[in-house]
């Protein structure tokens, strides 16, 4: 036990990262608007103050993105009156006015979380319902309303968050006594496609999705108000400008400078014309007079990977899973030989080696970066990692031990060998295929895991997998997922010459 304490403190060591003075860290979620968003405030800092600014993108949903802005993972990210309402503050009384629920969130951040609310960037984003033009004619449906005369006949594809949110599908259903023939999670980008596939009915869209311009889709009313007010503006801890003061002034900058129309022209440039974010985010910045064209220009025209962001996120990726692997290897092998003698620490350990398996990696990610000291960092990302290469190495270990004929052990003995020298003479050289071959599955499973990393902005190659996703680009998963497979291709062939090279000869 105290060698496994010891390690797990050498892994808190190798991976903490020591707190910076004039840093300030924006984040924002995982779909195009908020990244966009997350860019204008990131670059407006980084110009009229002196902080040091850090963009963390695809931070996942809503909750993930607060709890980040409450343990001080982030500083500031953009959110919508109408989500913190719903989600946040979980106000279940019905809202229509955009000052009432934007006081109201303001006030109620304040006093709770010590969240500041600064001024709306001026243009709302609320969520509609969307059926292609030609089967909303064909049932003639324009409100939300003229759904329910339909009941058991149409299907929906829903984005995750919208499907388990009271301010999306459970509270629209019942406000409009709905009954559909099949809802299912969708990522949202691929909605669009589903629909013109036909393999589903309805949508959830964003009213400023650039979807909405080039497809042939009616947004249908929302002729009995249920949606909320969702005007988008920046949510700033406050110690943090208590601690900057002068960050006021930036985003004031900020303040009302983004109307619908120009937001939806910038979720163009990026959804449809395949700019970069950075480059959108900051032409605009320079159009209202936010930047001088001099400051902060962006580093690709493109939302496609150069090679030089190709091998940085390579070289993340490895590191992750490499760190992970070894520190997993550190606890799995002495433990395995402790459980070769041991069955009742075999039956513990394994047992709660395969217990972890049995948790889904995003769910898993999602816990530890509640976890004090974790949060949203390499060390979430690299906890995890290791728990899930656990299992093999283990397993492995344990088994290639115990497959040592008892013969030889008896022989060893009679030999006058200690028990330490057969165990470094005998077992572990006769188990090393075995063991090592533990260790190259749990390095080909963690390359694959890694790429989730993503999510809590840990880097690595799924990055440019989770942005092709929620931008439907196929080539840009593919120039993240097909540089992880051949990582791990290249892994398992390293490591198996590795396992050839220590196996004893007369066992190769």
């Amino acid at each position: 036990m105290r060698s496994l304490l010891t390690i797990c403190v050498a892994l808190w060591l190798a991976t903490a990262a020591s707190a910076q003075s004039g840093r300030f860290v924006v984040g924002s979620k995982n779909f195009t608007e908020s990244r966009i968003l997350g860019e204008l405030i990131a670059q407006t800092v980084a110009a009229h103050t002196d902080l040091e600014v850090e963009h963390r993108a695809n931070l996942g949903g809503t909750l993930l993105c607060w709890g980040a802005l409450e343990s001080g993972q982030v500083d500031a990210y953009p959110e919508y009156t109408g989500t913190a309402w719903a989600v946040v503050l979980e106000e279940t009384g019905k809202v229509t006015d955009s000052l009432r629920a934007f006081l109201t969130v303001q006030a109620d951040s304040l006093e709770r979380f010590d969240v500041e609310w600064l001024a709306p960037f001026g243009f709302e984003d609320s969520y509609a319902l969307v059926m292609s033009e030609a089967r909303a004619a064909e049932l003639g449906v324009r409100r939300i309303s003229d759904l329910a005369a339909h009941p058991g006949e149409l299907r929906a594809g829903f984005s995750v968050e919208y499907l388990n949110r009271e301010d999306g599908w459970p509270g629209l259903r019942d406000h409009y006594g709905l009954e559909l023939a099949e809802v299912r999670g969708m990522e949202h980008a691929l909605t669009y496609d589903a629909l013109a596939a036909g393999r589903i009915d309805l949508l959830d869209a964003y009213t400023t999705d650039a979807k909405l311009l080039r497809a042939p889709v009616r947004v249908l009313v929302d002729d009995l108000d249920f949606y909320p007010p969702y005007h988008a503006a920046p949510v700033v801890r406050g110690q943090v400008l208590r601690d900057h003061p002068e960050l006021r002034a930036a985003f004031e900058r900020l303040a009302f400078a983004v109307d619908e129309a120009r937001m939806i022209r910038m979720n163009h440039a990026v959804e449809v014309e395949g700019r970069a974010f950075a480059d959108v985010a900051h032409e605009f910045l320079v159009e209202v007079g936010v930047l001088d064209a001099a400051d902060h220009p962006p580093a690709a025209s493109s939302t496609q990977l150069s090679t030089a962001a190709l091998l940085r996120l390579t070289g993340e990726h490895l590191t992750l899973t490499l760190i992970a692997v070894a520190l997993a290897s550190l606890i799995a092998i002495p433990l395995g030989i402790r459980m070769a003698r041991r069955r009742t620490t075999a039956r513990l350990a394994l047992g709660f080696a395969a217990a972890v398996q049995t948790i889904p990696s995003l769910a898993l990610l999602a816990f530890l970066i509640a976890v004090p000291g974790l949060g949203l960092s390499t060390r979430s990302a690299i906890f995890a990692l290791t728990l899930y290469a656990l299992l093999p190495i283990l397993r492995n270990t344990h088994a290639g031990l115990a497959g040592v004929a008892p013969e030889l052990i008896d022989a060893a003995r009679g030999m006058g060998l200690t028990e330490r020298q057969i165990l470094l003479r005998v077992q572990l050289p006769l188990a090393t295929r075995t063991i090592l071959a533990g260790v190259r599955t749990a390095t080909v499973i963690s390359i694959g895991v890694a790429t989730l990393a993503a999510f809590i902005g840990a880097g690595g190659l799924g990055e440019p997998i989770l942005t092709g996703l929620y931008l439907n680009d196929v080539g840009l998963i593919l120039s993240g997922a097909i540089p992880a497979a051949v990582l791990a291709l290249v892994a398992d062939r390293a490591l198996g010459a590795l396992e050839r090279a220590l196996t004893p000869r007369g066992l190769r």
